[in-house]
């Protein structure tokens, strides 16, 4: 019999009264893992209920002691990280380092939780007039809810509800219907952690769902990470309904590579961040930009490339496993098919790959194009798969001005051992997120994650003391006390506190 995936409202995982389901596939097997729930309306409102009910206790809870809930799950997610990894590499396909990096980057977010005793400080000015002094008090909103993509269902969620609930809120998460055990398996662990009744809630679905949460008047906040046009469709919609809303969406992500680079370093970090996770990461390294004699080193790129191995995500020795389901494998090769109409020349083609004992799988091997134009539409399109676009340019400030001009700004990369050009690049760059000999720009927590221009709605970032921000307001008390002996002045009708 094939598992159903519950919801989690009120502390209480419950099966689900819908009668619209879906199954969760493995993507290397096609084999039926388990069947999600499609909630409408009144599941939502359910979960925003218990939510709702939950808060006035839990923003009334110490902050020291929310903050050992979250030392408590971080334990927790250590002890259980084969089986998240694993869990996620069934449903997902991500090999299982790559899976454990998942985790493990969702970890962190966690980790930082737990300071959340200074992150959450407010300000003091004393005697900012005669005996009066101001201060500021960051206290939470709410009910909060995240919506959250299929390529990192451990990290984003982790991304999303310890940063909410340590600072006083309660969460609904609203999880990938196509990978929802790994989430729900964070979910149990944050219940084991000792988090209270409606302070974490679970539900699953489409766009019923999304919707849902969007209108729901008790909700104050919602986060969400995918594409840009959920992720626009989700900003516009709950922003209408007065909620804030923080939306990371797609990517065209470039690396630039000057001459003066340490090739050997600067082409391995190519290739793992052009088609690690099979390239289904918004921070992929999608797009190369070589300039001058960089444009050398295609047969290098692609010799790397093609030493990659494919297989299931299980296997020993993967480099590359499935993508999430036998639509992005379609349109994958469409776009691949498009690019060669359109001119770019396919130097190495990834397409219909054999993988014994796992031929129904969505696999599509490493595919790189050179030649590539700013017209073309594998360069206008998030591929999203392990497909690398080469662009050949003569100077740097030409590399700057390509990577400027297109409308994603999520992260992008310079490869070189000068300092004059990093500094440059950096400056100049409007990207959200830039790496110095880093492919993946990623930052740690202590940070916000960025973002920029047609990559994120909203101005708030995702984690780091952006993120305490989000999900708090600010409240500014004046305050001035009397002495009982002192004798009442003339009564003021000015507004100055003097």
């Amino acid at each position: 019999m094939i598992p159903t995936v519950k919801l989690l409202i009120n502390g209480e995982f419950a099966e689900s009264r819908t009668r619209h389901w879906q199954d969760v596939y493995n993507p290397a097997t096609q084999e039926i893992l388990a069947r999600v729930p499609m909630c409408g309306p009144d599941e939502v409102a359910q979960a925003v209920s218990a939510a709702k009910a939950a808060f006035p206790m839990w923003r009334a809870t110490p902050i020291a002691e929310r903050a050992r809930v979250f030392l408590r799950l971080q334990a927790l997610i250590r002890e259980q990280i084969d089986l998240l990894a694993n869990t996620l590499t069934r449903e997902q396909g991500k090999t299982l380092l790559d899976a454990k990096g998942d985790v493990f980057r969702g970890l962190e977010v966690v980790e930082h939780a737990c300071s959340v005793g200074s992150l959450q400080l407010g300000e003091f000015a004393e005697n900012v007039a005669g005996g009066v002094d101001t201060y500021t008090i960051r206290q939470p909103l709410g009910v909060c809810a995240g919506i959250t993509p299929f390529n990192f269902p451990a990290m984003i969620p982790l991304w999303m509800f310890p940063m909410a609930c340590v600072t006083g809120n309660t969460f609904v998460l609203k999880p990938s219907e196509q990978d929802p055990l790994t989430p729900m398996i964070l979910a149990e662990l944050a219940q084991q952690a000792g988090l209270p009744r409606g302070v974490l809630n679970v539900v699953h679905g489409g766009v019923e769902a999304v919707n849902a949460l969007c209108d729901h008047p008790d909700i104050k906040a919602i986060s969400f990470v995918g594409s840009v046009t959920a992720g626009t469709h989700v900003y516009r919609r709950a922003s209408e309904h007065g909620k804030r809303v923080q939306a990371m969406l797609g990517a065209k992500n470039h690396a630039v590579f000057l001459p003066d680079a340490n090739k050997e370093q600067a082409l391995n970090a190519l290739v793992g961040a052009a088609f690690g996770a099979a390239g289904q990461r918004c921070m992929a390294a999608s797009v190369a930009v070589l300039v001058g004699k960089a444009r050398d080193w295609i047969p290098e790129i692609v010799s790397r490339a093609q030493a990659l191995k494919v297989d299931a995500g299980h296997k020993a020795g993967a480099d590359l496993g499935p993508l999430i389901n036998r639509q992005a494998l379609e349109r994958v090769e469409k776009l691949v098919g498009q690019g060669i109409e359109q001119g770019a020349k396919l130097e190495l083609d990834g397409r219909y790959p054999k993988v014994p004992g796992y031929e129904q799988g969505n696999f599509i091997g490493p595919t790189i194009f050179s030649g590539v134009t700013a017209s073309m539409h594998i360069y206008q399109q998030e591929i999203f798969g392990p497909v690398l676009c080469i662009v050949e340019v003569d100077t740097l400030d030409e590399a700057i001005a390509f990577v400027n001009a297109n409308p994603y700004g999520n992260g992008t990369a310079l490869f070189t051992q000068s300092g004059a050009a990093a500094r440059r690049f950096q400056h100049d760059i409007d990207v959200g997120q830039v790496g110095i000999n880093v492919p993946i720009p990623v930052p740690v927590p202590f940070f916000s994650f960025t973002g920029s221009r047609g990559s994120k709605l909203g101005d708030l970032g995702p984690y780091g003391k952006e993120v305490v921000r989000f999900y708090t307001q600010t409240k500014t008390v004046t305050s001035r006390w009397f002495d009982d002996q002192v004798t009442a002045g003339p009564v003021n009708t000015t507004i100055t506190l003097h």
